[in-house]
Formats: structure tokens, C-alpha cells, sequence
């Protein structure tokens, strides 16, 4: 089991009703993770149309996860 701190940015944020947790979680890597939270929060968007940030960088979905990492869920953002 690892300790991953998870940061909710713009619609993720108010679908999950907080800023930011830190779950325990067996997942092997941000796709497993995603997984979890969207089933936990109602999370709106497939993994599809989403980027993840490791650690304050862009990462791939199967990048391992460590313990004590810090994970973002980037939604796709409007502009004009």
C-alpha cells in the first residue's frame, strides 16, 4: 500500500467536494488510481480526455507509483 496526496483542480474539485486527500491505495500507477477516485467521486471524464502530473510533472498513465507522491488530474481547460 502506498500514501498518495491527490490534488483537485477546476470540475474535479467540485465533484470530489475538496481541494486536495491523501488515500491509501494498492494501485500500481496513476491509470489504477484514476480508477479508484472516479468510482469514489463520481469523477466525470474518462481517463481519455485527461493528463496526470507526477510529482509537478507530466507523466504517463502507467508510471509507477511511489509512496509520498502527489498526483494531479488534469482536465481539458476552455479558452477564448
Amino acid at each position: 500500500m502506498k500514501t498518495i496526496h491527490v490534488h483537485y483542480f477546476a470540475a474535479f474539485r467540485d465533484q470530489a467536494g475538496r481541494d486536495e486527500e491523501t488515500v491509501t491505495t494498492a494501485a500500481r500507477d496513476p491509470a489504477a488510481l484514476y480508477a479508484e477516485l472516479q468510482a469514489a467521486h463520481s469523477l466525470g471524464l474518462g481517463a481519455d480526455r485527461l493528463k496526470v502530473a507526477v510529482n509537478d510533472e507530466f507523466a504517463a498513465w502507467d508510471r509507477p507509483l511511489q509512496d509520498g507522491d502527489r498526483i494531479v488530474f488534469i482536465p481539458p481547460v476552455a479558452g477564448g
